[in-house]
């Protein structure tokens, strides 16, 4: 056939949706990006290597918080969405998306397995005529050396007989305004062919899509938005522990800086960093400088920084105990939050996770609620959320916010608690409460109603609010970390 022939055809099929697409991974990424592709019009064959998950998708059940069982009900009905362990049915599939996990290993180099073991799937079921796009965050150089090779092993030419090409993930779980669908969508292929099959694809699903150059470029992109991300977190984290030293209120000196209308971004401190981006791609690109004789010193130090930030938290309530005359061992510690964000139950790298495990190592008796996350394993010990009672309350010789859920009831914790934690500012300063309550950093008393000017208050107003939303925008642009 000959070759623009091959690529005309494939077009054709994306402009009138009669192209079946595939989607490899039905996590946090990959299902949502299927079940945008059922809504544009597309027939969907997701497929993961779970049977679990395979089954309940087809019951009509979603095992992720940002995709409604509805949804995913109405598409099976249909026959638009079928979930699949059977790997032949990806030789179906007109265009195959990969959203598989790139975790990092014990040496905090790239664990590249699943990435392979879907390449090869995928070069096994290849054929002329066929679009794949990698999604799952990875160094830059994956798409060209890790899929490409294994395409053209099968005889196939890239940017004529099947087209490949890079298009990052930008989910942020819990995210309300910004998901996959109009979040835009970066991509780039291997040749213009590449991009240009990809880009008539996305265009008719995701709302704007931003083609670059080559798969390198759209591989970086990713990992500058999380390593930002992650440079400026440390950068304030280190602000934190800063301003405990010299006695200052960190959130007031945020608070303060942010109603600047130009050249600062808020960020805040808290117990450390969670989620599959943020604390895992910077040290991809760290991994791939490493192999170039260039040692990447922003990320390092900020890893470095933010790593520490739990061995931080448990030295305060450490010390916070001991004011009480307490001793951290023997103590009964309720941590309150342990999915890595507010509002979700996405416990990936979540600083809770390290929080705990160095209070008991430390001879702590713990204890944690959550409202969305029910029970979770961790090094092989299980462990479930204990109701937020009264009783439980006054028991705990210390209570530790991690994450600041919207849906805990903060009133009757400040109420009924004795000493609080609190890492994420929950309570901020004007909150009543009979408990005792460390912060990060001290706090600064609340200024009297009179010290306030209108026009200060609405300096204070107006610059977090340009602020959060120029942080909302730059999310929306640049991804959850991950």
């Amino acid at each position: 056939m000959p070759q623009t022939l091959v690529k005309d055809r494939l077009l054709a099929k994306i402009r009138d949706r009669s192209a079946t697409a595939g989607v490899i991974g039905l996590g946090y990424v990959g299902l949502p990006l299927a079940m945008e592709f059922a809504e544009a019009g597309f027939t969907v064959i997701g497929y993961d290597v779970s049977e679990k998950v395979v089954r309940a998708l087809m019951r009509g059940e979603s095992h992720i918080q940002d995709v409604p069982s509805k949804q995913i009900a109405k598409h099976v009905k249909s026959g638009r969405f079928i979930a699949t362990t059977d790997e032949a049915r990806l030789s179906d599939a007109d265009t195959i998306s990969i959203a598989v996990p790139t975790p990092l290993a014990k040496t905090r180099d790239p664990d590249m397995t699943y990435v392979i073991a879907a390449a090869e799937a995928v070069a096994r079921r290849a054929r002329p005529g066929m679009l794949v796009v990698l999604e799952s965050t990875t160094y830059p150089g994956t798409t060209r050396d890790v899929l490409q090779p294994r395409l053209e092993a099968r005889g196939l030419a890239i940017g004529t007989d099947v087209f490949l090409v890079f298009s990052p993930e930008r989910v942020d779980p819990g995210n309300a305004t910004w998901h996959t669908k109009n979040t835009p969508k970066v991509l780039g292929g291997i040749t213009p062919a590449c991009t240009e099959v990809a880009t008539a694809l996305y265009k008719g699903t995701i709302d704007t899509v931003v083609p670059v150059s080559s798969p390198e470029a759209a591989e970086l992109v990713k990992l500058l938005e999380n390593t930002f991300r992650s440079v400026n977190i440390g950068l304030v984290n280190e602000m934190a522990i800063i301003c405990d030293r010299l006695g200052v209120d960190v959130w007031e000196v945020i608070d303060a800086a942010s109603t600047k209308p130009f050249g600062f971004m808020r960020f805040t401190p808290g117990p450390g960093i969670g989620g599959h981006c943020i604390p895992l791609d910077p040290h991809y690109l760290a991994w791939k400088m490493r192999t170039l004789n260039y040692k990447t010193r922003f990320i390092d130090l900020a890893s470095e920084i933010n790593s520490a930030m739990p061995d931080m938290v448990v030295h305060k309530v450490a010390d916070a105990l001991n004011d009480e005359k307490k001793a951290l061992r023997g103590s009964r510690i309720l941590v309150l939050g342990v999915a890595y964000k507010k509002d979700i139950d996405d416990m990936r790298e979540s600083p809770a996770l390290d929080v705990i495990r160095l209070l008991e190592e430390r001879g702590a008796e713990v204890q944690y609620h959550d409202p969305h996350v029910a029970t979770f394993t961790e090094d092989g010990h299980p462990r479930s959320s204990v109701g937020l009672s009264d009783a439980v309350l006054r028991k705990a010789d210390a209570v530790v916010i991690v994450t600041d859920h919207s849906s805990i009831d903060w009133d009757r914790v400040t109420a009924r608690a004795t000493l609080i934690v609190d890492t994420r500012n929950a309570l901020g300063r004007s909150r009543p409460t009979k408990a005792r309550v460390v912060a990060l950093t001290p706090r600064a008393a609340s200024l009297a109603p009179s010290a306030l000017t209108p026009a200060v208050k609405a300096g204070v107003k107006g610059g977090v609010k340009r602020a959060v939303a120029g942080q909302a925008a730059t999310r929306g642009a640049a991804r959850p970390r991950k």
